[in-house]
């Protein structure tokens, strides 16, 4: 059997979706004949923690770790925040100790503030890699300074290397809020080119991303997008509340907080009492404050469900018993080709998903492909009452709706193959 080395900073116990695409992947390559070698953060300072995960990997994989020092602590001490990330980086007002921290983080720390992992893991995986051969290395960011550790490994031993991007690089819609100086915008830019170039082929987890780094390299650039494992969806689906859930799992940030949205459920519910009764809003995972103010402000707190983060099979349980999916993008034109995680997972557990974002960014091509919702424009509030309409005239018939449309190729079986064809041909 052949071997992969995966460098990922994300690993169990990590929670959240960044986490999610090479645990399934390592689960899978192994019946595919390619045996996965993980190299991880021993001491890494994840900002959730979701041990489920550890039981989706394969007792017999070998997994390396390595310390990390992580500037988060610093951050901290410096500001008197509880919280293991960073200041939020967006446009919002922030206090002169948040922007000297992100001064920081943008200047200080490129290409990000894991690039302290590179030297020592270097260091480490030579060592390794004399004593231990494989066949392909894997790294996959965010954090993308990963991709620089993959690079020098690639120079050192001429091991077919591929990057594997779940977010662009230099295009990442957060970047244009954090105060860079131009010769830091330089440095972050010859890094990405350089991973690009030098890499034996780059692998995008949408067709979009995979068009924008092709256009910059003469590197092949394939896509493997994410998806959903097929055991995590098997039986019926659980027995609903008899209620009208419309049910959003994840991350609920401000800056995808769909005030449109807010505003005809709000209108809707004042012009119907049984919709009023029947709606509830289940938002599963952590939700910021602005995305529950506004739904207060369209008199819809009585119909707010929000117990916070729970761990990932319980968030497909709450997907399977969803009346309608709920998907609003962020609001940044730069957010066009990114698909979130989430969405494979919504397609498996067969409810409709109303997308909100570009109505022809990449989660509307994949939507539209697989019949299952639509992509409304953020203000766009004739589709949003139009497509909720639909849903709520089956739900009064006593029926619950469901998709059929053919989501077989976002099958974590169906990517792992086509990861292991690509390193095969490396």
């Amino acid at each position: 059997m052949k071997r992969v080395l995966v460098i990922a900073y994300y690993w169990p116990p990590s929670g959240g979706s960044g986490v999610q695409r090479w645990v399934k992947f390592c689960k899978y390559l192994p019946m595919e004949g390619w045996e996965p070698v993980v190299f991880a953060p021993e001491n890494a300072d994840y900002p959730s923690l979701d041990p489920s995960f550890q039981a989706e990997v394969p007792a017999d994989v070998e997994v390396l770790r390595g310390r990390i020092w992580e500037p988060y602590a610093a951050y901290r001490k410096l500001t008197g925040a509880g919280s293991t990330q960073v200041t939020e980086i967006s446009s919002g007002p922030k206090t002169w100790k948040q922007r000297l921290s992100l001064w920081i983080r943008a200047n200080l720390f490129v290409p990000d503030p894991r690039v302290g992992w590179v030297r020592p893991s270097v260091k480490f995986l030579k060592k390794y890699l004399k004593e231990h051969s494989v066949d392909a290395i894997v790294t996959t960011g965010p954090p993308h300074s990963v991709h620089l550790i993959g690079q020098k490994l690639h120079r050192a031993t001429g091991i077919p290397w591929v990057p594997d991007f779940r977010d662009p690089w230099s295009r990442m819609y957060y970047l244009k809020y954090l105060p860079m100086t131009d010769a830091t915008w330089r440095k972050l830019r010859i890094m990405e080119q350089g991973v690009l170039d030098s890499s034996s082929t780059v692998l995008a987890c949408t067709p979009l991303m995979q068009e924008e780094f092709q256009a910059q390299t003469q590197t092949p650039v394939a896509n493997i997008t994410n998806g959903f494992d097929e055991e995590d969806f098997t039986g019926p689906a659980p027995s609903g509340d008899g209620l009208f859930n419309i049910t959003h799992t994840g991350l609920f940030a401000a800056d995808g907080n769909p005030l449109t949205l807010w505003k005809v459920l709000g209108e809707m519910a004042a012009d119907d009492s049984r919709f009023r009764e029947a709606l509830r809003l289940r938002l599963v995972g952590k939700v910021d404050r602005e995305v529950l103010e506004a739904i207060s402000a369209a008199g819809l707190q009585a119909n707010v469900v929000a117990p916070g983060y729970c761990d990932h099979l319980t968030a497909v349980r709450e997907q399977r018993s969803a009346t309608l999916l709920l998907l609003p993008l962020r609001q940044d034109p730069e957010y066009r080709p990114i698909l979130p995680g989430k969405l494979f997972e919504y397609l498996a557990a067969r409810r409709p998903v109303l997308g909100i974002g570009q109505p022809d960014g990449a989660m509307a091509r994949v939507l539209t492909a697989a019949q299952a919702g639509v992509t409304a424009d953020w203000e766009d509030a004739t589709a949003m009452r139009a497509f909720i309409g639909k849903a709520w005239e089956q739900y009064c018939q006593g029926s619950v709706p469901v998709t059929s449309g053919d989501i077989g190729p976002y099958s974590r079986r169906a990517t792992a193959h086509e990861l292991a064809q690509l390193l095969e041909r490396l």
